[in-house]
């Protein structure tokens, strides 16, 4: 599990913006609303799943390649499960590849997420915030956004300050430290293996 570096968070949003071109940074917004998380499967299934992951986080690409892809198909995709991502911010690069994948929308999120998480050791791994930012926009182009549409996203400092907001608040109300961290219906989970997650879901499901 990777545990959060607390210092690692000051200034992060003044950072957000920084490799870009400042003619594009956009002013921040105090009234804007929380950005909330994203979800997948029915509100109503039996089992309710939220993980903190952050994109830069090594464990969490293994959880997402391990675990993760496994409980869509057994438990998402057939009802049992609905889930909840909620993204923890590291650094300035996981908080671009979030920013990125929500500028998708609804309809493409969770398909970035899984190339963010797919590419991770490609597109994190660059000392160069410029290429950093390349890296991401092939991403997303490739996921069908466009240019202009990246560039505003990547260049929201507004969205930045309030995904950091939001994070940060999580963070503390849920008492997490570290990422992956998963919670099943309601009970704090760490870092696990596909068997051992699976055995929780199913005792929730037979309980």
């Amino acid at each position: 599990m990777l545990k959060l570096n607390r210092r690692a968070m000051i200034a992060l949003a003044a950072a957000a913006t920084a490799a870009m071109p400042p003619a594009l940074a956009q002013e921040a917004d105090p009234a804007t609303a929380a950005p909330g998380d994203f979800s997948l499967g029915s509100p109503d299934a039996p089992v309710k799943i939220v993980e903190y992951a952050s994109y830069t986080c090594p464990h969490c690409a293994t959880f997402h390649a391990n675990v993760f892809k496994n409980l869509k198909a057994e438990y998402i995709d057939t009802g049992k499960v609905h889930f909840t991502l909620r993204e923890v911010y590291f650094d300035r690069y996981g908080l671009w590849a979030a920013m990125v994948a929500r500028c998708g929308g609804d309809m493409r999120y969770f398909g970035i997420h899984d190339m963010l998480f797919d590419q991770q050791q490609d597109w994190a791994a660059s000392q160069d915030p410029m290429e950093v930012v390349g890296k991401l926009k092939t991403i997303g182009l490739a996921a069908g956004l466009d240019q202009a549409g990246l560039d505003a996203c990547l260049n929201d400092q507004a969205k930045a300050e309030a995904l950091i907001k939001q994070f940060e608040a999580n963070m503390a109300a849920d008492g997490v430290t570290g990422t992956p961290t998963i919670f099943v219906n309601g009970a704090k989970h760490s870092n696990m293996g596909w068997a051992d997650f699976k055995a929780i879901i199913d005792a929730e499901l037979a309980g």
